[in-house]
């Protein structure tokens, strides 16, 4: 039977949630270069798979968290997959922005959250960690107890490991960076060649298709 990983990262790829290029890289915000580009919103757009995923989740949360009270979405790419999975779980929603809103209240999360309550954050995707450890702790500073945080998708990068691992917040996800080209190589969505390159970006991905 095909793991859980492998089906999530088969139909990221069949959607084109995820595009692999390692001949011609994408980009980042920060100026990395990168062989892949992910964007889960697209999930939304498939009713089964949504479903599929959601309910993976929503499975997960109440395996590892059978006592959580509330789900907390990061704004803005887990908002929708996290009301979902709240749905699904009888639970109230919640939700965090990067940072405070300058207008109204100033809120940084919307939605009612009761101090000390216990919560479990909903992320889309995990690259560096800096800004899914930024809601955990603005959950924390609001007076949440988090119990860990579930994503659909991670690169799995040193960094975001041990940035969790510093935090003391449990990460869950469906699938990964090295699970996914294993299943595009399984697909022949990519040749047998550009798997050493596409490896080699995971471990140095700030460096990785730079000139010296």
């Amino acid at each position: 039977m095909e793991s859980m990983e492998r089906s999530v990262a088969k139909s990221l790829l069949d959607i084109k949630a995820v595009m692999l290029n390692p001949e011609k890289p994408f980009v980042w915000a920060s100026g990395w270069l990168s062989p892949i580009y992910c964007d889960n919103r697209k999930i939304l757009s498939f009713p089964q798979l949504r479903e599929q995923v959601c309910r993976f989740m929503a499975d997960i949360i109440m395996k590892r968290y059978p006592d959580v009270e509330v789900i907390a979405g990061v704004a803005t790419g887990a908002i929708a997959h996290g009301m979902l999975i709240a749905h699904m779980l009888g639970k109230p929603f919640i939700y965090v922005r990067p940072k405070p809103k300058d207008h109204g209240t100033g809120s940084q999360i919307e939605g009612i959250l009761e101090s000390g309550a216990k919560v479990v954050v909903v992320e889309d995707l995990i690259s560096t960690g800096a800004s899914s450890l930024s809601a955990a702790n603005a959950l924390v500073n609001a007076g949440a107890f988090v119990q860990g945080m579930v994503a659909i998708f991670s690169y799995n990068f040193d960094q975001s490991r041990k940035a969790f691992e510093n935090a003391n917040i449990e990460l869950t996800t469906l699938t990964n960076y090295d699970a996914l080209i294993e299943a595009a190589h399984e697909v022949g969505y990519v040749a047998e060649s550009d798997l050493k390159l596409l490896k080699e970006w995971r471990y140095s991905p700030a460096t990785w298709g730079k000139k010296e």
